[in-house]
């Protein structure tokens, strides 16, 4: 029965061990609120996991099922990526950000997880001076731990209060101490959903090449600032991205989201020319390779999971194609997670919550994948406490190395129009119960 008591609710916590919640990984949230479930006999509003809510592209599963009816599962995939998923990705990344990466520099990773890992592993070597990466914040916490992992120190700036020309002179003041080797962002951002304006790409794009930091841009969600109309391949507007203001740089492109093809765990790493020809000593002696790229392919990735899935990439490549050709209108098809946020939205702010991320420079964010919001000034924890004993799931804002207070919200397991009546039903009670 809802709401629980709090004793059911710190009980469930310290059963699954779990040290402070507002830390806690998604992961763990989920876990916990599984317990939480058979607790109270009711099933939650899962908001904390962002598993697509949309079905995957056909186009995918089909190309997927042909090579294997043709025989590929017995053999070794390239490590560098079969030809046809290179040749897809090169024209994809031209079609829809107009950023010109030859074949030779898209390399399959096992989703985006795995090309953030690896790409650490590496950016960790190629300067020994240099351990430190920044962290773009709100942003996804399973990066830090992937860097913590690595023993590379993680370096994070809340961007609420640097937007525009402000960017200029923080990015200025961290990166100058030259202990950095790279920096990381997602746009649109997971969390917030905020998106990078052109002038603060350009702005992050100088600063990449002033201090040598190479950028990692994760474009887990390309395309979804529904605000604009990016699903026109050749055509203006394009995707932003920082390709256009710097050659530091190396985009992280997954098939789990614009394809809702998460279970395949399929991406691309588009990386610039310049980053992979270069050289280091460092990365010469220990993998006796000549350049960064080829340290990545065969020196890391090799070790990593020997290649993607051969089918995978027959899937991956099929969806780019098909998208660059026209065939495959990923935008449109991801815009219902949009109308599923406007929906959310509305609920919550008729219910005395506010949106914690609520603009890129004067204009209101997107409807999009995720947003955050609070209660009141309810601190982070209590508010993420109070949801659950509501049968409401979803992480707090510090675990994604925010300073604001409030949680995140993910619409994508919203695919029931039963479940917006539910959440409506705890949100009135929540918020009822808490003016008192």
């Amino acid at each position: 029965m809802l709401p629980l008591t709090n004793q059911q609710l710190e009980d469930a916590i310290r059963k699954l061990e779990i040290q402070d919640i507002t830390t806690a990984t998604i992961r763990q949230i989920v876990s916990l609120s599984k317990e939480l479930e058979q607790a109270s006999g009711e099933p939650f509003i899962h908001l904390e996991i962002g598993n697509p809510g949309l079905q995957a592209e056909r186009i995918g599963i089909e190309a997927e099922i042909e090579a294997l009816q043709r025989g590929v599962a017995n053999a070794y995939p390239d490590i560098s990526g079969i030809p046809e998923l290179k040749k897809a990705g090169s024209e994809f990344v031209k079609a829809f950000l107009d950023l010109e990466i030859p074949p030779k520099y898209i390399i399959p990773t096992v989703g985006s997880m795995q090309a953030c890992y690896t790409l650490f592993t590496l950016l960790k070597q190629r300067l020994p001076e240099r351990d430190s990466v920044l962290f773009f914040c709100p942003g996804f916490p399973a990066q830090q731990h992937q860097a913590k992992m690595l023993g590379l120190k993680c370096v994070e700036f809340d961007i609420y209060n640097y937007r525009g020309e402000k960017l200029r002179d923080k990015l200025d003041e961290i990166l100058s101490s030259g202990k950095f080797t790279a920096m990381i962002y997602s746009n649109p951002n997971n969390p917030s959903w905020t998106n990078f304006t052109e002038e603060e790409l350009k702005i992050i794009g100088e600063a990449a090449t002033k201090n040598d930091v190479i950028v990692l841009e994760d474009l887990a969600y390309m395309g979804m600032d529904f605000r604009k109309d990016f699903s026109v391949p050749y055509e203006a507007p394009f995707i932003p991205s920082v390709g256009k203001y710097t050659t530091n740089f190396i985009l992280m492109i997954s098939a789990s989201k614009i394809f809702s093809y998460a279970g395949q765990r399929v991406a691309i790493v588009a990386m610039s020319p310049e980053v992979f020809n270069r050289r280091y000593p460092v990365l010469e002696k220990f993998y006796e390779m000549p350049n960064f790229g080829e340290c990545y392919i065969f020196g890391v990735l090799y070790t990593a999971s020997s290649g993607v899935a051969h089918s995978a990439q027959f899937g991956m490549a099929a969806m780019l194609r098909e998208a660059t050709k026209g065939n495959l209108n990923f935008v449109d098809h991801t815009k219902d997670y949009g109308r599923r946020a406007a929906k959310m939205k509305e609920a919550l702010l008729s219910n005395g919550f506010h949106i914690v991320y609520d603009k890129d420079g004067e204009e209101p964010i997107s409807d999009g994948f995720f947003f955050t919001v609070g209660y009141k000034d309810m601190p982070s924890e209590t508010l993420q406490k109070e949801l659950l004993r509501y049968g409401i799931s979803a992480i707090s804002l510090p675990c994604t190395g925010s300073k604001r207070d409030g949680v995140r919200v993910c619409v994508s397991m919203m695919t029931d129009p039963r479940q917006f009546t539910k959440l409506n039903e705890l949100l009135k009670k929540f918020h009822d119960d808490h003016q008192r």
